[in-house]
């Protein structure tokens, strides 16, 4: 592939922008300059330098990051950040999305990508995918609360109970739980339903994906083959 096309495919710019940062000594593979955008290089494990920043070929782009409070999960925010100024502009570029959303002021695991079957795969609700989240409630948790939110709880407008795929007690205030709806505000609804309030709430894991205990808040990473393939296994539950 022309070393302008692998520019523009991750999101440095039109062809013509591409172009000039690499005649203006800009690029570089393996620490040699390259000055014509027109050369053809191997896309395969390739690795280059752009204002010698470290960059990896990726065909598409698969992210995770750490989602601090007070983010939104939208480029066009309304009252606060959007999550996509913690990322690169050229994942903007690229037109990254974020596969579903939370709040403003839930934390955890959110994942980004490029790719739109992706994306529908694991945004929507009919597949079921288990997500998992750390609940502190406002109230103390007690063993009522873990076992209405078993046996389904009545939300507005939803012709039957909505019950959690696992729950259980992990502090005197907290609770894990484990959804596999997807419905919208389903966690806080969930809660409310069963006359508790949520104080906070952090997404620990998708499918069988866990959010890093490295990745700090407002941290990204790329995903690799891996952690894609341990979204598909859905033996999450607590």
């Amino acid at each position: 592939m022309k070393i302008e096309r692998i520019l523009q495919s991750q999101g440095f710019g039109s062809r013509k922008e591409c172009r000039g940062l690499v005649r203006a000594g800009r690029f570089r593979i393996a620490g040699e300059l390259i000055d014509d955008p027109f050369a053809e290089h191997d896309t395969e494990g390739l690795e280059f330098t752009v204002d010698e920043v470290n960059w990896r070929f990726h065909e598409r782009a698969y992210v995770m990051l750490h989602k601090p409070a007070n983010y939104e999960c939208s480029r066009k925010p309304q009252y606060h950040p959007s999550v996509f100024a913690l990322l690169p502009e050229q994942f903007a570029r690229r037109e990254v999305q974020t596969v579903g959303r939370l709040d403003h002021d839930t934390t955890g695991l959110l994942l980004l990508s490029d790719d739109g079957q992706f994306i529908h795969v694991w945004s929507s609700g009919k597949k079921r995918i288990p997500k998992v989240y750390e609940v502190r409630t406002h109230e103390p948790v007690t063993g009522q609360l873990v076992a209405d939110l078993l046996a389904g709880v009545a939300l507005h407008d939803e012709p039957a109970p909505i019950k959690a795929r696992a729950c259980e007690q992990i502090g005197s205030h907290t609770l894990r739980l484990t959804v596999t709806e997807g419905k919208y505000h389903q966690v806080k609804r969930m809660i409310a339903a069963a006359h508790h309030h949520v104080d906070a709430l952090h997404r620990s894991g998708i499918g069988g994906l866990q959010l890093p205990d490295d990745l700090a808040p407002g941290q990204w990473r790329w995903m690799d083959a891996d952690d894609v393939a341990r979204l598909a296994d859905h033996s999450c539950e607590a």
